[in-house]
């Protein structure tokens, strides 16, 4: 087995307990475009991290470098999930090794019903949440199993895009933008279920424009700023430090 380096966060805040999910010194591009600038921070695991800054922080391109994607590319630095080198991996080793990305725009596949989306994804190994279970999470998905995905509303979408990372046996659950478009009664289904997938060990890095409604969900917070991290703290630190909000999260 491969064992992940002892790195320790970029910014201002230190565990003492060993990272479950290390990202170190990551550098990446979109063509000649320098976008992601030495990004680093650690999760532990069961945890859930606020990823927040401004729009074109670079909040967007760490996730998708982080799974492996081809863009943007990634030039230098290490990733690590449970003393696995992803960053040795393709963007399906990484799915396999347990990391699920549901990007901002969900991908939900047309002319595939609610149910056939999330049986699409259990086609390979490793198996991960059977159908049931991913209903008693959302109901409201066993109410629409018949329904073509693309049809469903923004928030059912959104169920669906999760509950599909969920049927595969996933470590680590990177979201871009959850709350996009979505009413604030959807937004306390989807953190309802956040919190019970956090409940079962699995960690959470969240993207979200809206910082206020990630810090009050999140335990920890890393801030980005041109590329670059500028804070890693507790969620709390953030919401108690009107300055730091001002600068870097405009709220």
């Amino acid at each position: 087995m491969t064992v992940k380096p002892d790195f320790t966060t970029a910014a201002n805040h230190a565990s003492t307990a060993p990272a479950y999910f290390s990202v170190h010194d990551i550098h990446a591009y979109y063509g000649e475009s320098y976008i992601v600038q030495g990004v680093s921070f650690n999760v532990h695991e069961g945890e859930i991290l606020a990823l927040l800054g401004r729009n074109g922080a670079g909040k967007t391109s760490t996730l998708r470098a982080c799974a492996r994607v081809s863009s943007p590319e990634v030039q230098r630095g290490e990733i690590w999930l449970d003393h696995q080198p992803l960053h040795t991996m393709s963007a399906h080793q990484a799915a396999a090794a347990g990391l699920g990305l549901v990007p901002e725009d969900r991908r939900i596949i047309q002319g595939l019903t609610v149910e056939e989306n999330l049986k699409l994804a259990q086609i390979a190994p490793p198996i991960g949440w059977s159908l049931e279970r991913v209903y008693d999470l959302f109901p409201k998905l066993k109410e629409r199993r018949k329904q073509e995905g693309v049809t469903l509303s923004g928030g059912e979408q959104q169920m669906l895009a999760i509950g599909r990372a969920l049927t595969r046996d996933i470590k680590v659950l990177l979201l871009d933008e959850p709350y996009e478009g979505l009413a604030p009664v959807i937004v306390d289904k989807i953190e309802e279920a956040l919190i019970e997938i956090k409940k079962l060990g699995i960690t959470t890095v969240l993207v979200e424009q809206n910082a206020v409604r990630a810090l009050e969900l999140a335990d920890r917070a890393v801030i980005l700023d041109t590329g670059g991290v500028v804070f890693d703290g507790t969620a709390k630190e953030v919401l108690e430090n009107a300055q730091l909000r001002a600068e870097y999260l405009a709220i």
